[in-house]
């Protein structure tokens, strides 16, 4: 009773075995090549005899049949390559007399003798990966450090352009100040030079005239010769008639000068006080040697206005020059500070600096969120390859790629842009520089900012 069990599992037993004995076939594949009377294709297309499979003869389309042999043309061959990784290679490589597998299983059937070197280079890629994730850790180490940097920068920058902004209130109103004291000076070196014309131009034909003329009652009362009537001047040298010995009070004298304080020769002729001194109306200029018309160097003193007033003009440039310096400080900063410098500013450290590499005759420098130029190895010619327009990677991984446009246009071709594509390294430089296309370059620039922390991935097999 037991002879029927042991015949199945023996049979059971062989149909497995003999499966394994197909080459070229990985572990995910070897359900559908256990030996029975037929072969389904493993795209369903045709049904063939089981002992049709490695025969040497490609009887189905997807060429599933032949997995061992170079029958079928869009076959493949299964590396095993025990100690490394599996791979598969086109089936047209099997027994062509070159070892494409490791493990030497390519070639099973030729006359070429091949060493398994799947250990020796599992080994070797075990080291290089060992090597990157040292280099990755400590990639991240040094971003840890300029993260921390970069805030500290972005926190003086934003300090730094709050003191600006307050420096340049405070000169908008110096501004405002020096803009009024020019005006001020102005005026006094118009007052003076036009009294120093009418001066000249002032003949009288009798020497009464003359002391009845405004020029000379102005100059009688103007103490200081300064070109200008003050309430106190006018106090001191006004008398009242009806009553010599009283003076005029400080509100008299304002009235008479028409509500002001102080007035030049040209208002003075439209003031009361001149109109009642021409008309003898209560009051005279006093008598004394105190009240002596007042002759004063004109020539001195207008030289005095012009110079004052060009002093004024020059204050008013320097303050002028100084603001818009002070503005274009504000909008360069406002300008980094609205950059996209990464989501912690680890990429804060790289707006301030600029990375060369020479390649052949030319020299090309990046200058991360300024430019890309290019220059000859004379120095002779530098040509912009592009200015900095935004982050260009992938969604979930933008700050890989910088993009930089609107370079110098190519003869006969278009504008040069160049597209940078940012590595983890422990340091910062610039790694490549092509031009796979006509004014199309690409540059890799290896940085600590741009290491991620490595994440577990799910085996996928390579098959499938």
């Amino acid at each position: 009773m037991q002879y029927p069990i042991v015949i199945a599992v023996t049979v059971w037993l062989s149909g497995y075995v003999d499966s394994r004995k197909i080459r070229g076939i990985s572990l995910a594949y070897r359900r559908f090549y256990k030996e029975k009377p037929s072969f389904l294709c493993i795209d369903g297309s045709k049904l063939i005899p089981f002992t049709q499979v490695n025969d040497d003869y490609c009887d189905c389309l997807d060429g599933s049949d032949e997995p061992g042999t170079a029958a079928c043309s869009n076959g493949r061959f299964y590396c095993t390559n025990l100690g490394f990784r599996p791979y598969y290679i086109a089936s047209s490589r099997v027994n062509d007399g070159v070892c494409d597998c490791c493990d030497t299983s390519d070639e099973y059937n030729s006359q070429t003798r091949c060493n398994n070197t799947c250990r020796k280079l599992g080994q070797k890629e075990r080291a290089e990966v060992e090597n990157q994730i040292r280099s990755m850790n400590e990639g991240l180490h040094l971003k840890r450090q300029l993260i921390k940097d970069g805030i500290n920068m972005w926190q003086e920058k934003q300090n730094q352009l709050k003191d600006l902004k307050m420096a340049s209130e405070r000169l908008q109103r110096k501004l405002e100040t020096q803009r009024k004291a020019k005006q001020k000076a102005d005026t006094d070196k118009d007052t003076l030079t036009g009294l120093q014309r009418l001066k000249a131009l002032a003949v009288p034909r009798n020497p009464q005239a003359a002391a009845t003329s405004p020029l000379s009652v102005f100059q009688a009362l103007d103490a200081n010769g300064d070109g200008s009537l003050t309430a106190e001047e006018v106090q001191a040298g006004v008398a009242i008639l009806e009553d010599k010995t009283r003076s005029l009070t400080h509100a008299e004298a304002i009235d008479l000068l028409g509500g002001f304080g102080q007035v030049g020769f040209s208002g003075f002729q439209e003031t009361l006080l001149w109109d009642r001194l021409r008309t003898g109306d209560g009051l005279e200029v006093k008598d004394g040697p105190k009240m002596k018309p007042h002759e004063p160097d004109s020539e001195a003193a207008v030289e005095a206005a012009v110079q004052a007033a060009e002093d004024a003009t020059a204050d008013l440039k320097k303050v002028e020059d100084a603001l818009e310096m002070m503005k274009l400080e504000i909008r360069d900063l406002e300008e980094a500070l609205s950059a996209d410098y990464g989501a912690d500013k680890e990429f804060m450290y790289l707006q301030s600096q600029c990375l060369e590499l020479t390649v052949y005759e030319y020299t090309y420098t990046l200058c991360p969120f300024n430019q890309v130029t290019q220059r000859n190895s004379q120095g002779e010619q530098t040509i912009v390859l592009g200015k900095w327009r935004s982050w260009d990677g992938p969604p979930g991984n933008e700050h890989s790629k910088m993009k930089f446009d609107r370079g110098e246009p190519c003869w006969q071709g278009p504008t040069r842009s160049t597209l940078v594509t940012l590595t983890c390294g422990t340091e910062t430089v610039l790694r490549s520089v092509k031009e796979p296309s006509k004014c199309q370059y690409v540059m890799e620039l290896q940085t600590p900012a741009a290491c991620q922390p490595l994440t577990p991935r799910r085996s996928v097999h390579s098959e499938l």
